[in-house]
């Protein structure tokens, strides 16, 4: 098997460059070929020797991926299932909005974590996705854009999101080399990149000493232990205020506001006590709620919320200080609830 050019940096790929016997610009070349170019095969690396490239080709490729299935959502929303480098099946969403274009991308095959509500756990887990495999997820749905014409001024993929498919922070030297050539190579902000983690404390303590300012994100969906038990089982070893904590410490290493995301589930966890015990937990932190109406799942037996009660919710959260956002439901066309289209089409 072909190792990836696709996460490599910049000066890795002039050390390759140079192991190859050529000029450490050459690296630099295939840099701006793969990443910013949409350069896709060796061969196509025209401006490049025929020796080099003949010596690339018999270790490497460049790792991109096939699409398997696009489909279109409301709202300037489409997700894309995607064969990547190393096969299996995954997905990717991108969303366009007024003056930025996002990625939504997958971290690994499956989920080990089996959140009751998600259609990727349903799955179990298969493997974690190489850097170049995450890179890939948003030069393609970066790609589908510009053909649909859904690309802003500027015309790129300006924020990314780690909130696919997989456990971020259970892949976490992967992660964090994709958010560093995202960065680096692909020019997207630091500010621009969110990290979604469902509460896994090891890797909210690590990512906070590497002090980068990425914005982080926990789903917490319950406000009591118990709950959160029934509806993470994969991360009942950790407390709600063992989390928290977690997120303080986050926010005192780099100063950056934490988010806490809550998916909404009708009769389960919307009810305005729910919210009032969420609110004490987070009393006093430096932090914000993205409430999530639930996208239904097909075999799960959990439902959106009424908008009043998530309203209600939301009044509650607001009437004790915590600033609070509630995600716009644009998914429901294109199956958006991670995993549901891969599983709809039998991948």
């Amino acid at each position: 098997m072909k190792k990836l050019l696709l996460g490599l940096s910049d000066d890795e790929l002039k050390l390759l460059a140079v192991e190859a016997g050529e000029k450490e610009y050459r690296g630099k070349q295939i840099a701006d070929l793969i990443y910013r170019q949409g350069c896709g095969e060796v061969a196509m690396m025209s401006n490049l020797p025929a020796k080099f490239r003949s010596w690339l080709d018999k270790d490497y490729e460049v790792g991109r991926s096939q699409i398997v299935k696009t489909r279109r959502g409301k709202g300037r929303t489409f997700k894309v299932l995607l064969t990547p480098a190393f096969g299996d099946s995954i997905e990717s969403v991108g969303m366009a909005y007024e003056e930025r274009f996002s990625c939504c991308v997958s971290t690994q095959v499956g989920c080990a974590i089996g959140c009751s509500f998600c259609a990727t756990g349903a799955g179990g887990f298969k493997r974690n996705l190489a850097a170049g495999e995450i890179i890939d997820q948003v030069l393609t749905v970066g790609e589908v854009a510009f053909r649909e014409k859904m690309l802003p001024t500027g015309g790129r993929v300006s924020h990314v999101v780690f909130m696919g498919m997989g456990e971020p922070l259970m892949n976490y030297d992967t992660t964090l080399t994709a958010v560093n050539l995202l960065n680096s190579e692909l020019n997207i902000g630091m500010r621009n990149i969110t990290v979604s983690t469902i509460g896994y404390i090891p890797g909210i303590y690590r990512l906070a000493r590497e002090h980068l300012q990425l914005t982080l994100a926990i789903s917490l969906h319950a406000s009591d232990d118990v709950l959160r038990r029934r509806l993470v089982p994969g991360m009942s070893r950790y407390s709600l205020k063992e989390i928290i904590e977690a997120g303080r410490d986050y926010f005192k290493e780099t100063g950056r506001r934490v988010t806490f995301e809550y998916c909404l589930l009708m009769g389960v966890n919307d009810s305005p006590s729910e919210a009032a015990r969420l609110a004490a937990l987070l009393k006093g932190m430096n932090c914000h709620v993205n409430l999530i109406p639930l996208n239904p799942v097909e075999g799960k037996n959990y439902k959106p919320p009424r908008a009043d009660r998530a309203a209600d919710f939301r009044r509650v959260l607001e009437d004790a200080g915590i600033p609070v956002t509630q995600r716009e439901q644009r998914g429901a066309g294109i199956e958006a609830a991670c995993g549901q289209l891969r599983r709809r089409l039998g991948q």
